[in-house]
């Protein structure tokens, strides 16, 4: 939500809406406005196209009608036909004479049916084909025994399933043709016409460049423009009261008439780009004035992004870029306004001054963190002193003098440590030496109840870390879990952190009892744990060292072990002593 409120309430998004305010009702006015206009005209084309198909197929279904008529007369009245439909009559002089009169009258009658290639006969009583044909079917000798040969395989083909009220579809492979068959007795009277010859008329017709009429079958298969059909994935299916829409990107308005007399379709394709050619040069210019418009905007929004947004971003990008603490951001100087020249000098200004003052403030506080730090380290000192002290006078008054022996030996090396140890950073090695000095010395002090173990690999003996910090840990194991009527066990185990962060893990765990429940809450937080009495001192010195030293890339957790017993987990940065 905040994200959105930012975007909206920016310099941007208020400049791009206001103009968009005023834009984008003008524009949708002129787009509803072309759109309903070319709707009208598309209507318009589509009613004048429907009606052309209309009279047309009227027209060819008028003169199918006409041919249907006399085919009928012939095949009711001709006596001829008789001598061809009995079997038996074929080479006989009274069969050869009626053929040829029938020819004759075929041949006669074709030249006043126009629209028609072909009449012919079809005997099928004794298997005898007579063909008559107009005198402009087919321009070669090639053409015509061609049709020829399509109108015998018709013949040969099942004729009885043929529905003699309707002109049939007849594909060649080559080219479709319409055809028509009247039966009396054994004896097929027919016409025949190339589905081409229908569409002659039609090709005066302007359909645009891109247009055209076609014939198709029942399954609107396509007879002519079978190419573009496919090239332009056109579908054939039509409105038949109005128009469809089809071909990639519905660039074609398809119109359709059905055949009353075959199993035939007269289709129209119009391209919309014929349609919009003949909008009023009002429409265009309302065109016009949309792109104009589109452009203006365009043009305009890359002006303020130049002139106005962009030397706002770059003061934007600089600021964002010192909010993630990157207090070399600058703005580079770049030719840009006079008023945007003087805010990126000012803004330069400002953070030079600024990244000044924040080092010599961050100097102040490195010295605080430094003295702060030596001032912790010397804490621990009088306390580990008065303990060592109490130590030697037990042992004094126990007078036993070999021990005494190895415990200053051993307070020797403990106090050499501690005096060098005004560092900030030791080896593992020299803490943990340090560490299993101090826990011999407890081990001579409590003898038969104490007993430890210190486990580290090689490679990580020389990282740094913090003096006395393992050791303040241990020491408050053995004050708060030393039992005198058992044994305690201390355990001390360093390890490196898989994956990326590599840190180095300090585990210590000791067999006691655990800490008291109040007492692990407060250690868990960050709350204070020091008592009136001073107590836990050591452990709050421990966090504070670590906080001041690694900031939040080191941690401190203290849990208690399921098994029993009190455990800390010290996580911090692997680091060489001289880093």
């Amino acid at each position: 939500m905040r994200q959105l409120r930012s975007v909206t309430n920016s310099l941007r998004f208020k400049l791009f809406a206001t103009i968009l305010l005023f834009m984008v009702p003008l524009i949708v006015v002129i787009l509803v406005n072309d759109h309903y206009s070319v709707q009208v005209v598309r209507n318009q084309v589509a009613q004048s196209n429907k009606n052309l198909l209309s009279l047309y197929m009227n027209q060819i279904d008028s003169n199918l009608i006409d041919i249907d008529n006399y085919l009928f007369n012939l095949s009711e009245r001709n006596t001829d036909l008789l001598q061809l439909e009995y079997p038996g009559n074929k080479g006989t002089n009274e069969y050869s004479l009626a053929k040829l009169r029938l020819y004759n009258d075929l041949k006669s009658e074709i030249e006043y049916y126009k629209t028609i290639d072909m009449f012919f006969l079809y005997s099928a009583a004794n298997d005898d084909a007579l063909l008559a044909g107009s005198s402009d079917y087919g321009s070669t000798f090639e053409e015509r025994a061609a049709v020829q040969d399509e109108i015998r395989k018709l013949l040969a083909s099942d004729l009885s399933a043929i529905d003699y009220e309707k002109w049939h579809v007849w594909n060649s492979g080559s080219g479709y043709y319409l055809y028509h068959l009247v039966r009396t007795g054994n004896v097929f009277v027919g016409a025949w016409v190339s589905a081409d010859k229908l569409m002659t008329p039609l090709h005066l017709m302007d359909f645009g460049e891109d247009g055209g009429a076609l014939l198709a079958t029942n399954e609107l298969e396509p007879m002519q423009l079978a190419g573009k059909v496919a090239e332009e994935e056109i579908d054939l299916h039509y409105d038949p009261e109005s128009f469809a829409l089809a071909g990639r990107e519905r660039s074609y308005l398809v119109m359709g008439e059905a055949s009353a007399k075959g199993e035939f379709h007269l289709i129209a394709l119009v391209p919309q780009s014929a349609i919009l050619q003949k909008l009023p040069y009002l429409q265009r210019i309302s065109s016009a004035i949309t792109i104009g418009a589109c452009g203006f905007l365009i043009l305009f929004m890359f002006i303020m992004r130049k002139v106005f947004l962009l030397p706002i971003q770059r003061i934007i990008s600089a600021m964002r870029k010192l909010k993630d603490g990157n207090w070399q951001a600058q703005v580079k100087p770049y030719s840009t306004s006079t008023e945007f020249e003087m805010m990126n000098a000012t803004f330069n200004r400002m953070i030079g001054e600024i990244r000044d003052l924040k080092i010599n403030v961050y100097e102040e506080k490195l010295n605080h963190q430094r003295a702060e730090l030596k001032h912790l380290q010397l804490q621990i000192n009088p306390h580990f002193f008065l303990n060592s002290l109490n130590i030697i006078y037990n042992l004094a008054t126990v007078k036993d003098y070999a021990v005494i022996q190895e415990m200053t030996k051993c307070l020797v090396a403990y106090f050499r440590f501690m005096f060098r140890s005004n560092s900030y950073i030791v080896t593992l090695r020299d803490e943990l030496a340090h560490t299993r000095n101090y826990l011999r010395i407890q081990q001579l002090r409590f003898p038969g109840h104490l007993s430890y173990r210190i486990e580290a690999p090689e490679e990580l003996l020389d990282s740094g870390i913090p003096p006395l910090v393992i050791q303040t840990i241990v020491e408050n194991s053995i004050k708060y879990a030393v039992n005198l009527d058992g044994m305690l066990e201390i355990a001390v185990r360093a390890s490196a952190e898989e994956g990326p962060a590599g840190r180095l893990i300090i585990r210590i765990g000791d067999s006691g009892s655990g800490y008291p429940e109040e007492v692990l809450a407060k250690l868990q937080s960050d709350e204070e744990a020091i008592s009136e009495e001073g107590e836990n001192v050591g452990i709050w010195n421990v966090k504070r060292r670590l906080r001041l030293l690694y900031k939040r890339n080191a941690d401190i957790r203290f849990f208690n072990e399921p098994e029993g017993g009190a455990a800390v987990e010290i996580r911090i940065p692997t680091e060489a002593k001289g880093e």
